[in-house]
């Protein structure tokens, strides 16, 4: 994976953990903050960090916008700052800006002022949570567009005993089984002969409304 240097702007809760899991990955990051606890929290975790408002054209200019592969605006609690934000980072040269958004009209209002993409942290985590909690079977959830996704799936109770070959989703559902999990162990070598059981788990991507159909969400 490739190093890339990033801006972060916003520390609250969901910024710090963007903040930690960047670091994790091996990637520089700079961060900024007018809250200097928020900045001196995330500290251990950043490359540099600058007290600052980021309205502020000016600040911004100091910060070298065009130099970070990648901007990050996650102020949560003042959508107006995180407006005024994105438009200035696009305005500066910044190549690629990603926003985070509550609702749909704030998503439309980011996009039209400069933000690439939009990210939705409590949308996304209550859509993962209904379908995650709402039925037995599903293990994990992970959207990917409008209309397909990824499950981590149990193994249904009449799959049990049978051969990926005879249950064949792929030609019933238009499902592709991804790989097939045994405890924490993955193995995506999946064959047909492999005979399914209660300990398995199934990692399966498709069309969500197949998904949907075929594992009775």
């Amino acid at each position: 994976m490739n190093k890339k240097t990033i801006l972060l702007i916003g520390l609250g809760r969901f910024g710090l953990h963007i903040a930690k899991k960047l670091h994790e990955l091996g990637h520089e990051v700079m961060a900024v903050d007018v809250n200097e606890e928020r900045i001196n929290q995330a500290v251990p975790y950043v490359t540099d960090a600058q007290i600052g408002n980021s309205t502020n054209e000016e600040f911004l200019k100091s910060l070298g916008i065009n130099n970070f592969d990648l901007c990050i605006v996650t102020i949560s609690d003042d959508f107006q700052s995180s407006l005024e934000t994105t438009s200035l980072l696009k305005e500066l040269g910044a190549k690629k800006v990603v926003s985070r958004a509550e609702r749909d009209g704030q998503a439309k209002f980011l996009l039209r002022n400069g933000a690439d993409e939009i990210v939705y942290p409590e949308k996304q985590l209550a859509s993962w949570m209904a379908i995650k909690y709402s039925a037995d079977h599903i293990l994990d959830y992970i959207e990917i567009g409008d209309e397909h996704a990824i499950f981590e799936v149990s193994v249904p109770k009449d799959w049990i005993g049978k051969t990926i070959g005879e249950i064949d989703i792929r030609k019933k559902y238009g499902i592709n089984i991804l790989g097939i999990k045994d405890g924490k162990k993955l193995n995506v070598n999946v064959i047909p002969s492999q005979i399914l059981s209660l300990e398995l788990s199934l990692l399966v991507i498709g069309d969500y409304k197949k998904l949907k159909k075929c594992f009775k969400i």
